[in-house]
């Protein structure tokens, strides 16, 4: 009976490590934003009259969504203006917040691009764009040929961008 316990005990200690090897690998994997595109083909015509119509093929893909890149330009102000841009792939939608510290405005959708007149005054310019779902975004505010930029991507991250005013004058 002892011989019988022991050799039991052996073959629990196999499988159960056998199985924690598998479940180390998938917890360490992230899950990955994903779309699916089901297409069909379309179906024969049949040789006769009474035969019978051939089966439909169904071909599924699944693709990764990206941010789309905005293509390289030289992101410059004009003389007296503010550029703040928001760009990516927002599926829910993007609620965007920009302004200076005494003038706060709102906006949606993407490509977002927006300029104000510039206040000498003004402490900082800032733009924000919250994703409201899934979704990889881009931002960027540009003053007097500075230009700071922001990223964000996953459920309801927060892309930020923000220019501060120099203390000998001047943006950075």
């Amino acid at each position: 009976m002892i011989p019988a316990a022991v050799l039991t005990l052996f073959v629990g200690v196999g499988i159960g490590s056998a199985g924690a090897g598998e479940e180390e690998a998938s917890s360490e994997a992230k899950p990955q934003p994903t779309v699916t595109v089901t297409e069909s083909a379309a179906a024969a015509k049949p040789a006769k009259d009474d035969a019978k119509p051939a089966p439909t093929v169904t071909v599924t893909k699944t693709v990764k969504p990206k941010a789309e890149e905005k293509p390289a330009e030289k992101e410059e102000a004009a003389s007296g203006e503010v550029v703040f841009k928001a760009w990516g792939s927002g599926p829910a939608g993007v609620d965007i917040n920009y302004g200076s510290d005494s003038d706060s405005r709102s906006g949606k959708g993407l490509p977002f691009e927006k300029t104000l007149k510039l206040d000498d005054e003004a402490m900082y310019y800032h733009v924000s764009a919250q994703l409201m779902g899934s979704g990889d975004i881009n931002c960027s505010v540009t003053v007097g040929g500075e230009t700071k930029k922001g990223h964000a991507e996953g459920d309801y991250n927060i892309c930020t961008a923000q220019v501060n005013s120099g203390l000998l004058g001047g943006w950075d």
